[in-house]
């Protein structure tokens, strides 16, 4: 990231999810200071494996966001609260005109992201959100493949999320903190098929479960989704915390995108295949370079670049995924508003 007019005052808030996607970029970006953190209602875990890092002991501590939020000078907060918090941090730094970037997703209810919504458009502030699969370089591959038209017009997506349950953080256990598996994980997958598959979402319909493993209270634990495409076309999603500890990793993560001239795919085992009508199947190995969410946001806002990561991309994945949620909730196809 080239030079800015002069340092980026950030804060964190929240030690849940993925705050690492911040730390692990600072090393790297001499123009943004970590000035104060606060991990107000963070599991405890997570709390002891943040406060390690070497950025995180240099800034000032606060007991919650409120107390932060008034006695800092701030240009933005990356927000990493529990899922049932997270719309109120947003709306409480949008109301100081703070730049945010989020945990996904932005919010658990039709209201709350509504409330979003209006808050970033009256103050003006941007708000970016942690969707940083799209920057892996087998997913930028599979984009790219697609925007070639190598495989024709996209007609039909799977995906599958499969990971290992291990030890949960108590916050993930009860609905009012965690919201639900579709929201939490569904919205990765869902991005990266709007994204790869440049197509849109129009319903959804969806299940899921809480089946055995009583230790993770009202965690779902088995869901599936299908979505229309606005060309008519369909798109899969299933996930389940199923996968046993012996495997290979944490997670196993597959998509497949299939269009009129070809096949598009990526799982662990094999990595990205590419089978069209003018060459067989054949593994993919000029990937582009990894990217960071993080990076991006940061150029977005303060040197003017396009962003990999819109802002309306943004809000459609979010859309779309509480629209999968609710289906799951009602048991019925649920439109998805177009923004």
């Amino acid at each position: 990231m080239a030079q800015v007019p002069r340092k980026i005052r950030l804060a964190l808030a929240g030690f849940d999810g993925h705050p690492e996607e911040i730390l692990r970029a600072l090393p790297q970006l001499p123009d943004v200071e970590l000035v104060a953190v606060t991990g107000e209602e963070s599991d405890p875990g997570a709390q002891a494996s943040v406060l390690r890092n070497r950025y995180v002991a240099m800034a000032r501590r606060y007991d919650s966001l409120a107390q932060l939020l008034d006695r800092e000078q701030l240009d933005m907060v990356a927000v990493c609260n529990n899922n049932g918090r997270r719309a109120a941090a947003i709306l409480a730094c949008a109301a100081r005109k703070l730049n945010v970037i989020a945990e996904k997703p932005l919010a658990l209810r039709r209201a709350d992201l509504d409330a979003v919504y209006a808050a970033v458009k009256r103050s003006g502030i941007h708000l970016g959100m942690l969707l940083p699969m799209r920057f892996e370089p087998r997913y930028l591959a599979m984009r790219r493949i697609v925007q070639s038209g190598a495989i024709g017009e996209v007609l039909q997506m799977d995906a599958q999320k499969s990971y290992q349950l291990g030890a949960r953080p108590e916050w993930q256990k009860h609905a009012a903190t965690y919201g639900s598996t579709i929201l939490w994980i569904a919205i990765h997958s869902i991005d990266l098929m709007l994204s790869i598959g440049g197509r849109r979402f129009t319903e959804a319909a969806s299940l899921q479960s809480h089946v055995g493993f009583p230790e993770v209270g009202d965690m779902e634990n088995v869901t599936a989704t299908v979505f229309r495409m606005d060309n008519g076309g369909s798109a899969t999603l299933h996930m389940d915390y199923l996968r046993p500890a012996t495997a290979s990793g944490h997670g196993d993560d597959r998509l497949r995108v299939s269009g009129s001239r070809g096949i598009v795919e990526y799982q662990e085992s094999t990595g990205v295949t590419l089978v069209t009508e003018k060459e067989g199947p054949h593994v993919v190995r000029d990937l582009p370079p990894a990217q960071s969410v993080f990076v991006d946001f940061l150029q977005s806002v303060y040197q003017g670049a396009s962003p990999a990561l819109p802002w309306p991309e943004i809000a459609r994945a979010n859309e779309a995924t509480l629209a999968a949620h609710v289906a799951a909730e009602q048991h019925r196809f649920v439109p998805i508003p177009q923004v």
